[in-house]
């Protein structure tokens, strides 16, 4: 795969892939993370005389322009990020992005407008994929892929784009992948994994690969209960997949042939109705009442993880333990991430919600080895999938 050191930037226009797709309560960003993690390489192209054409997206405006979705709340923080001013077109293709492009000079940034407002960008259709990706490709002369978020996606920006044009990795992109790959070939061991989040659906592919890997398995979250129910326990209303326990157990058997160590929780905090301010109490997690829903681990299960982390080499995380947004149930979040912190082993955060919950718990990032910027990415990754992204880099 080639990096910028492999491209010959000065004086030429480089179109580079961000991932720059933050949360957004109106016109303000409430999570950051994502521009601050793409401005190393942008700032690379620029100490190079570049001029920098910056593409990504936001949200899922569905092809249509939606002001909702609007990147221009990021130009500005990314403009304050680089301490220069970053241009915003406009459009992405259109008039705007094009004479925004014409008048950049060596060392100046612009940002396209939202590219999920094209309908090519998406597009199952290879022809309109690709007649979109021309579009954007003559806008510059070189191509940096640095959205590792995006990686995964068959998308025209990340998948054609890059065919079209002399290309390089950008910095992310290349750190991403190397961490990757010491999770997937000599890791060290042992090696522990934890899921959380709220569906087990969503890591079917990932459990089934990480069960012929790792020496142990901790599950918590929204996606415990049905291992749980899988077991023959009562969650009473806790979120259940029912169209998964055959699944489930099928993990359950295949660990114990293994001889993965499995943990489940032991003890939730289980509360009479979703919401932050919600009556709660700890209950065994074989027995929580019909009427209560877990919302968290509790504080023995908090315990159990952090003895299961205290010895491992090499950790990946994804998926908080429970309904961190509300203080009262994020305390199984905080226990997993300071256990990470103090472990001494190599930790990987796996993105998406796992990464806002360590901002959002104001715990410090660098207490990590690497806090990925794509969780989706990062899981297709560890399932063994091909990543269009990365095989399109890699031509």
């Amino acid at each position: 795969m080639r990096t910028l050191d492999d491209l010959d930037v000065k004086g030429r226009r480089v179109l580079v892939r961000a991932d720059l797709n933050v949360p957004l309560d109106g016109q303000t960003i409430t999570d950051d993370g994502r521009i601050r993690a793409s401005v190393p390489t942008i700032k690379a192209l620029v100490g190079k005389g570049a001029q920098v054409v910056v593409c990504a997206h936001l949200g899922r405006p569905k092809g249509q322009v939606n002001p909702k979705y609007s990147l221009e709340p990021v130009a500005r923080r990314l403009g304050e990020l680089l301490g220069q001013d970053v241009a915003f077109a406009a459009d992405v293709v259109g008039d705007s992005a094009r004479d925004t492009v014409a008048s950049l000079q060596d060392g100046q940034v612009a940002l396209l407008e939202n590219l999920r407002y094209e309908p090519g960008e998406e597009s199952k259709d290879d022809a309109e994929r690709g007649a979109f990706a021309q579009r954007l490709a003559g806008l510059a002369e070189l191509y940096v892929g640095d959205g590792f978020g995006a990686v995964h996606r068959k998308h025209a920006s990340v998948y054609d784009v890059p065919k079209l044009l002399p290309h390089a990795a950008g910095g992310l992109v290349v750190a991403e992948v190397e961490v990757l790959k010491r999770l997937t070939e000599d890791t060290e061991r042992p090696y522990v994994v934890v899921l959380g989040g709220a569906k087990v659906s969503d890591k079917l592919g990932v459990i089934a690969n990480l069960l012929t890997k790792v020496d142990r398995l901790l599950v918590g979250g929204g996606m415990a209960y049905t291992f749980l129910k899988a077991q023959g326990h009562e969650v009473g209303n806790s979120l259940l997949q029912e169209d998964q326990l055959d699944q489930v157990r099928g993990f359950l058997e295949e660990a114990a042939q293994r001889g993965v160590e499995l943990v489940l929780p032991v003890d939730v905090l289980a509360a009479v109705t979703f919401a932050a301010d919600a009556e709660h109490e700890v209950v065994e997690a074989t027995a929580i009442p019909a009427d209560r829903e877990g919302l968290d681990i509790g504080p023995r299960t908090r315990e159990l993880f952090a003895a299961k982390l205290a010895d491992a080499k090499t950790v990946f995380w994804n998926g908080p333990m429970g309904v961190f947004e509300f203080d009262a149930f994020s305390g199984g979040t905080r226990a997993v991430a300071e256990a990470l912190i103090t472990s001494g082993a190599f930790t990987v955060v796996g993105g998406g919600d796992s990464a806002a919950a360590v901002r959002k718990l104001g715990l410090p990032e660098d207490g990590f080895s690497h806090i990925s910027t794509g969780g989706g990415a990062s899981l297709e990754y560890l399932e063994g999938k091909t990543l269009p992204g990365l095989a399109a880099l890699e031509e």
